[in-house]
């Protein structure tokens, strides 16, 4: 098993920054792609950014060039820094973990976002 803890979020006025954090813990060994989810009512949700254990990032069209992935692979932890925020970011932000190939999945809690005008 693979546990998600996230902490970070909050409130925050147009044009502030807020950075999430999430770390996994259990068997992370074979831990590929680590990310980020937001998701609001009525909506799917929807990726923003990704980072494989490599290095490699992938990002919403919606938060390119505001927002920013990264991770510590020997903390097992990973991290979005959020700047520019507006308020269509408010949403419930979900921190993602998948195994290699996808094989196995896993969600963090859900940590609430939300940027007043």
């Amino acid at each position: 098993q693979v546990q998600l803890v996230q902490s970070g979020g909050g409130l925050v006025q147009a044009g502030g920054s807020l950075r999430l954090s999430c770390a996994a813990s259990g068997n992370t060994l074979r831990l590929n792609a680590m990310g980020w989810y937001r998701q609001t009512p009525g909506k799917q949700r929807e990726l923003v950014a990704t980072i494989s254990r490599g290095g490699s990032t992938n990002y919403a069209d919606s938060v390119k060039d505001r927002f920013t992935i990264s991770r510590d692979n020997r903390e097992n932890t990973v991290l979005l820094q959020m700047n520019s925020l507006k308020p269509e970011d408010t949403a419930v932000y979900y921190c993602n973990a998948e195994t290699y190939f996808a094989t196995s999945r896993y969600w963090g809690q859900g940590t609430q976002v939300t940027v007043s005008s």
